[in-house]
């Protein structure tokens, strides 16, 4: 990189926030124009700030990383977006590639791997780390090999499963409004659509599908 690279942080834990700006601040290629510490500041971020290069977490109130990258990519398709984590499960990396990331790299990588991720990204590549790239290759060829439909988990979007995450434990429609940012109409809709797919009729029976999935732990 020739110039210098204009970076936007969305991380939602303060401290992580500030070690990743010290951190990156050090490399003379980049220059970090803004942070954010959730997905719908990040969006309008990243209109105003015009960065090059989005470094996003996933899990966020509000609007979450998933959803962000979605509408990112939607109005500045010319933003690259690199993903840093600590998820490793299957669902975040084909939820976050689906979305439209440029690249998924895990927290736990050292400083040398994030700055080729970068790099890597704002070269036009896509960038994943070790472990992730053989999920991905694994999660291809285990998809060309069977046709059989989805399960009903594979059904619930990113947010169903974190409404029902919360609703097993126990909070109101009220809480899950205020925590996500959203209306109390918005939160009965995303219930609704929950009871239509799990073919379940009250929070009980949610909630002994979060148990069955490991949302929550049982209380016995």
């Amino acid at each position: 990189m020739n110039e210098k690279k204009r970076v936007l942080i969305v991380e939602d834990h303060t401290l992580l926030r500030a070690g990743i700006k010290a951190l990156l601040s050090q490399d003379k290629d980049i220059e970090i124009v803004g942070e954010a510490n959730n997905g719908r500041d990040a969006v309008q971020l990243a209109g105003t700030l015009a960065p090059d290069l989005v470094l996003t977490d996933l899990s966020m109130a509000g609007m979450n990383g998933i959803e962000s990258i979605v509408d990112i990519k939607r109005r500045y398709p010319g933003v690259r977006v690199l993903v840093l984590t600590i998820h490793k499960e299957d669902e975040y990396i084909f939820a976050s590639l689906r979305a439209g990331a440029d690249g998924y790299i895990l927290k736990d990588a050292s400083h040398d791997e994030l700055r080729i991720a970068i790099r890597s990204v704002m070269g036009g590549k896509t960038y994943l780390s070790p472990d992730i790239s053989a999920k991905v290759i694994n999660g291809y060829l285990d998809t060309d090999k069977t046709s059989s439909p989805k399960s009903v988990w594979d059904t619930l979007t990113h947010r169903e499963r974190e409404v029902l995450k919360l609703v097993a434990e126990g909070n109101t429609n009220k809480f899950i409004a205020d925590y996500f940012f959203l209306s109390i109409k918005t939160v009965e809709k995303h219930r609704s659509n929950l009871m239509k797919k799990l073919n379940v009729h009250n929070a009980s029976m949610m909630t002994a599908y979060a148990i069955e999935k490991g949302l929550v732990a049982s209380s016995r």
